[in-house]
């Protein structure tokens, strides 16, 4: 058994927050039903190179535990199709501009009325309501509207923004979370509900404890690079032979430090540095003093003697570096399961941890249209006569490999 067994999900969702969102549900169980257009596909599909077996990388990263099932939404057939499957759908996700359910006959208030039990959740960049509920919002947008990349980057550089499309993958996340408190709230009312997540909104909770200072204090965050805003020592220092982050995240911990892996009790000793507080006023007097020492030796001598005195520390990795270090293979972040053409598909698990109730191995993300007559079937209860008709009119697709 996994948690979200019997629920259906109907996703209308491309790209990434929308389909990370939906993945996840398909982690827990969830029987995800993936709308694409029949001959596009959801987006990701064409970014690529890199590309494995004909399938783009991207696309992999966020459609497993789903099945593909390609409708023209645009044809009074395929809105159809939609209508019966949200009749018979627990959770309907979308990502569409504002408007366009509706000219498709499918808004909020028409299936609502078909399902009252629907639990319908919108993704957008600035939300369905709202002064700009009409844009299109897109990660690396609302990264730099919301302040993020303002704090992200070193002090004497430009605004950077995330590695990854982290206000897309929080989104995600975000609706995720709603959507099982939706569900909660459904077992007690017997109602669904309108869930409205925006990326905007998503980037400025991340600001956090930054956001909590200058609400609350009336600071103007500055950009600290790869160090910490309030706690010093807290970032990476260059070793004789690479870099290497260190936490100090209390006054004992920097005590350790300076006595049993630098030899410099005097640094703890010293009124300027006893306190966290007084560590940061005087930020650019200690940390110039310890990196001077940190220069004398390579990164294995200090990550060693830090790690044995517990002071939190860790080598700055690659990312091939991540996947071949043996607390991931330990912790089965990385899973491989069949596919259709690649043979067999390397993905990064999930990273929920339910003893009794676990998300299990996944599925492969799916080809394009590779479910459409098995769901329609199963589902709707059509006969292969009549989707084979469909087919031939152009108003669903069915993969080379379909089911």
């Amino acid at each position: 058994m996994r948690p979200l067994d019997d629920i259906k999900v109907l996703d209308l969702t491309r790209v990434l927050a929308g389909p990370w969102c939906t993945m996840q549900l398909g982690d827990l169980g969830a029987d995800v039903w993936k709308i694409e257009h029949p001959t596009e596909g959801d987006d990701t599909r064409g970014w690529r190179p890199p590309e494995t077996g004909g399938e783009a990388t991207y696309y992999l990263a966020a459609n497993r535990n789903k099945r593909s099932i390609a409708v023209d939404l645009k044809a009074a057939e395929g809105q159809a199709i939609i209508r019966a499957l949200a009749e018979r759908a627990d959770v309907l996700v979308e990502n569409m501009r504002l408007g366009t359910m509706e000219r498709f006959g499918l808004g909020w208030e028409t299936l609502h009325a078909l399902n009252p039990r629907l639990i319908w959740c919108a993704l957008s960049g600035y939300g369905r309501r709202g002064p700009r509920a009409a844009e299109p919002g897109y990660d690396a947008v609302v990264q730099a509207e919301s302040g993020l990349m303002s704090i992200t980057g070193t002090a004497e550089g430009d605004p950077m923004k995330h590695g990854i499309a982290i206000t897309d993958i929080v989104s995600g996340m975000n609706a995720a979370q709603a959507i099982l408190a939706a569900l909660l709230a459904r077992a007690r009312s017997g109602e669904g509900q309108f869930i409205d997540i925006a990326l905007l909104d998503g980037a400025v909770a991340l600001l956090a404890n930054i956001g909590s200072a200058h609400l609350n204090a009336g600071t103007v965050p500055r950009r600290y690079g790869n160090a910490h805003p309030t706690v010093v020592p807290y970032r990476s220092f260059a070793a004789a032979d690479g870099d290497f982050v260190l936490g100090c995240g209390n006054d004992r911990q920097f005590r350790i430090l300076c006595r049993d892996v630098l030899q410099r009790p005097d640094l703890a000793e010293d009124p300027r540095f006893i306190r966290n507080g007084g560590r940061q006023i005087h930020r650019d007097v200690l940390e110039p003093l310890l990196a001077g020492i940190f220069a004398q030796h390579p990164v294995a001598h200090w990550v060693a003697a830090l790690r044995a005195a517990g002071v939190p520390t860790a080598v700055v990795r690659s990312v091939p570096e991540v996947f071949a270090a043996p607390e991931i293979a330990a912790r089965g972040l990385v899973q491989r399961v069949a596919h259709p053409t690649i043979g067999e598909v390397a993905l990064i698990a999930s990273p929920l941890r339910l003893d009794a109730t676990p998300p299990g191995v996944p599925t492969a993300p799916p080809l394009l249209g590779q479910h459409t007559r098995a769901v329609l079937r199963e589902v709707l209860g059509m006969s292969d006569a009549e989707v084979t008709g469909l087919a031939a009119a152009g108003v669903i697709a069915e993969g080379s490999k379909a089911e």
